[in-house]
């Protein structure tokens, strides 16, 4: 899949954007808009980014449980190669020390996670600190022209370049859970 971000400081004309979209087979998991202001973005029923989405949670969190996962490996190997298992206490300890490690270093790279903004958005702090709103769109190769034909009728949005969009099989998933929540009554 393709991203495409695009500039605007017009929730309304995003709104058309999106409505467009929707209207060409474009589906909602696939169409986001970053902002500063969350309560103006609601107001106008676009799809906001989650909160917890707009920090570096996720790769922050997946860092820490790789070092982690490395602290506690070294630790078990330097327990086997001094031979420290062989005592009294036998094994457990250690497997807990290499557990608590690992815990500690995942928790910890959430921590710093929190107070960062996304790697994929760090980009746009400058506009977002203006007021501006990023509006990006995720379409396979089939809806490319789809998505260049809606977004060329509209000349306010400032193309801003791409970027890694979400893999095809979790905006296939959001579409059927989706679909599911609506059929269930």
């Amino acid at each position: 899949m393709l991203r495409h971000y695009y500039v605007s400081d017009d929730l309304q004309e995003l709104e058309a954007v999106e409505n467009e979209l929707q209207n060409q087979g474009v589906t909602t998991p696939q169409i986001h808009v970053l902002s500063e202001n969350d309560a103006e973005v609601e107001q106008h029923h676009l799809h906001a980014i989650e909160p917890v989405l707009k920090k570096d949670v996720v790769r922050s969190t997946k860092r820490g449980a790789l070092i982690g996962l490395l602290g506690a490996a070294l630790l078990l190997v330097v327990t086997y190669v001094m031979q420290w298992h062989v005592s009294a206490v036998g094994w457990v300890p250690f497997i807990f020390c290499a557990l608590v490690t690992l815990g500690f270093c995942t928790w910890q790279g959430g921590l710093i996670g929190i107070q960062i903004p996304n790697h994929q958005f760090a980009r746009f702090q400058a506009l977002l600190k203006q007021g501006k709103h990023i509006f990006f769109v995720d379409f396979d190769k089939t809806q490319e022209t789809v998505v260049q034909g809606v977004l060329s009728r509209h000349p306010k949005l400032e193309f801003a370049g791409t970027g890694p969009a979400t893999p095809a099989w979790v905006v296939r998933g959001q579409d059927k859970f989706s679909h599911m929540m609506k059929v269930m009554p």
